[in-house]
């Protein structure tokens, strides 16, 4: 059985990106993360030990994200390799990082990177 575990929104402040002002002045980021496992043991047993403990995942984002990286790609690579040593049931992961206001020319209300593996 394959279900889904949804964490949405996990909203970081954050020093990413190529300019050197990045690292600087910071931006918003915004993490949304769906985690594929079999919680069919969770399910009868009631117990947080049988299935992906939500503030983890949590946890596991902010810390990641507090690491500065170049680029969104790397630091959404960094998160799902961290899942995967921390999750034994995890079957598959989507993660998809959001950078708000980037800086480029114009407006863009933001940028997203998404990993599915």
């Amino acid at each position: 059985m394959k279900n889904c575990v949804e964490v949405t929104g996990i909203e970081v402040y954050a020093y990413h990106g190529c300019l050197s002002e990045e690292a600087v002045l910071g931006g918003k980021y915004i993490v949304d993360v769906e985690l594929y496992t079999d919680f069919s043991i969770s399910a009868i047993t009631d117990e947080l030990a049988d299935t992906i403990d939500y503030v983890q995942v949590r946890s596991i984002v902010v810390e990641e994200m507090g690491i500065r990286s170049k680029l969104i790609e790397h630091v959404a690579y960094r998160i799902n390799k961290r899942f995967k040593e921390s999750f034994p049931t995890l079957i598959s992961a989507r993660i998809k990082v959001r950078k708000l206001n980037p800086p480029i020319e114009g407006v863009v209300k933001e940028v997203a990177v998404i990993i599915e593996d």
